[in-house]
């Protein structure tokens, strides 16, 4: 992580759960981390706990859905910072909603954040680095194992068209950069069920149990901290990261009446 010191990160969703964890990790490798998200008093909370690490972090409330607060942000870190090295996309959302229901308001919702605030986020880190013929920057997209197949749960298939739609994205985008043979990497890290408020709110006050031990936060900041880590000829297209499994895969509903999976 040596060659990132001193250097400019963006993280989107930076005020809890994975954001956050990242966004420590890198302050304390000594990058010049910019974290973005709508909730600013947790965003000052951190910048305060993270005071004298070898990095820093600058906080500024963001609504990425919306074009004119993400260009705003972006021309903030150009006059303050000078630009983008690396990219982490790692804002989203899950609702439930089934697909029978064609519940478009909450769709639009998934899609505005998992997908096409990716695909904006993506594309201004991308000029940024360009502009300042930055070849060796670095866009990763946390996405999800439910990018990869529809988990067994129900009212999750549009969560995971989302998430396998910026997975595309992801891939559209290192196709293009190879294409014109820039060194530009990028990387999705897909990882399981990982214990944070975004999977509190999804299990809400349903019944439900869980047959693996969820993942923390900080191993998903663990595995981009080694995705940065990697030399410039070392390019992770994809990294998947699941649970120990403790008996069973994922969660699962108990059914009215009965008792609960496994049981």
């Amino acid at each position: 992580m040596e060659r990132w010191q001193g250097r400019v990160a963006v993280v989107t969703g930076a005020s809890a759960g994975i954001g956050a964890a990242i966004v420590e990790d890198l302050v304390e490798s000594g990058m010049v981390v910019v974290g973005l998200a709508r909730r600013e008093d947790r965003l000052l909370d951190m910048k305060n706990k993270l005071q004298g690490k070898s990095g820093t972090l600058h906080p500024i409330k963001t609504d990425i859905t919306k074009e004119e607060d993400l260009k705003k942000a972006f021309k903030w870190i150009k006059e303050n910072l000078g630009g983008v090295d690396v990219m982490v996309n790692n804002a989203g959302v899950l609702i439930t909603s089934h697909a029978t229901d064609g519940n478009i308001e909450e769709w639009r919702k998934m899609f505005e954040l998992n997908v096409f605030a990716v695909g904006a986020c993506a594309r201004e880190a991308i000029n940024s680095m360009k502009e300042r013929n930055v070849d060796d920057g670095h866009i990763i997209n946390i996405n999800s194992l439910a990018s990869h197949w529809i988990p067994d749960f129900p009212g999750i298939t549009p969560y995971s068209s989302s998430k396998h739609a910026s997975l595309v994205i992801g891939e559209g985008l290192r196709r293009e950069l190879a294409s014109e043979k820039s060194k530009i990497k990028v990387t999705s890290i897909s990882p399981g069920i990982v214990e944070t408020e975004m999977f509190d709110s999804f299990r809400g006050g349903q019944d439900i149990t869980i047959s693996i031990e969820p993942l923390t936060a900080k191993d998903i900041a663990d595995a981009v901290h080694y995705v940065l880590g990697t030399p410039p000829n070392v390019q992770v297209w994809e990294l998947l990261k699941r649970e120990a499994q403790t008996g069973g895969y994922g969660i699962h509903p108990r059914k009215e009446g009965g008792p609960h999976p496994g049981q």
